[in-house]
């Protein structure tokens, strides 16, 4: 599993709990620019739209080699592939308060793009701070076991 891209700001602004595998329903040229790690999960988000689940947002660059006639937007709408069952699990969560369908990371699973989709609830501020104070906290003892060996 090769990972491509990830959203780093998903962890820090969601408690994530639930986590899906998706398809991404791409072109050539897209997936040759995804080869050359040229996508960007930042400011992406999920929704469902008559019973599927669009990815937004999500930036891929223009396949430089692709000819005149594949310029499309490189921050168009993609269709992700999810069983019915994910998708009814899937609604659910997202009509109760609170919950929402963020993207975490592409990969590519064999010769396929996967996409790595979680529902997530946000975070309080007060929950931020508290997870910035773990993370100093844990570099702050790797320090000292790295100066101690």
């Amino acid at each position: 599993m090769k990972i491509i891209a990830l959203n780093k700001s998903a962890s820090f602004e969601y408690f994530i709990e639930d986590r899906f595998e998706a398809g991404i329903v791409l072109e050539g040229s897209e997936v040759k620019s995804i080869r050359k790690n040229q996508c960007n999960l930042n400011d992406s988000f999920c929704f469902v739209r008559k019973g599927e689940v669009i990815l937004k947002n999500m930036h891929i660059a223009v396949y430089d080699k692709s000819g005149a006639f594949n310029t499309r937007d490189s921050r168009r709408d993609r269709k992700l592939l999810l069983h019915k069952s994910e998708i009814a699990k899937i609604v659910g969560k997202v009509n109760e308060k609170g919950y929402t369908l963020v993207p975490l990371k592409i990969y590519f699973s064999g010769s396929l793009v996967k996409a790595e989709v979680a529902l997530c609830r946000g975070k309080h501020t007060y929950d931020k701070k508290q997870t910035l104070k773990e993370k100093d906290l844990a570099r702050e003892k790797d320090r000292q076991m790295k100066e101690y060996i």
